[in-house]
């Protein structure tokens, strides 16, 4: 499965960006699919996950509230999960990655079967 994340951008603080990530080569039949992200000098981190029936959704502390996670199943062909971002901070500033196949291992979400390029976020204060 290859995954093209687009969306990222520059922002100032209190903005919204929407993320987008696609399927090419195959479609994202039976992944949940994710986004994780890294700050500059930071480990990557989880931030949210949906389930592939959309039904199930979770986030990071850090995000509640704020981003919103959702796919779009309509067309196996051109399956897309989206999230949306509001209410944004300086510290969200990262290169944000989308994933498929995220699945929880040890209480995280930390085990992923296809990683995607990133696209940059930068929310100025």
């Amino acid at each position: 499965v290859q995954l093209q994340a687009s969306g990222g951008g520059l922002v100032q603080a209190g903005g919204s960006l929407r993320l987008s990530c696609a399927a090419s080569g195959h479609t994202f039949s039976g992944y949940p699919v994710g986004w994780f992200r890294q700050a500059p000098g930071k480990e990557r981190e989880f931030v949210a996950v949906i389930s592939w029936t959309g039904g199930r959704t979770y986030y990071a502390d850090s995000v509640k509230g704020r981003f919103t996670i959702s796919r779009d199943n309509g067309d196996n062909a051109k399956n897309t999960v989206y999230l949306q971002m509001n209410s944004l901070k300086p510290e969200d500033t990262a290169v944000y990655y989308c994933a498929a196949g995220v699945t929880a291992a040890g209480g995280t979400f930390n085990s992923v079967e296809y990683w995607g390029q990133g696209t940059l976020v930068t929310v100025s204060s």
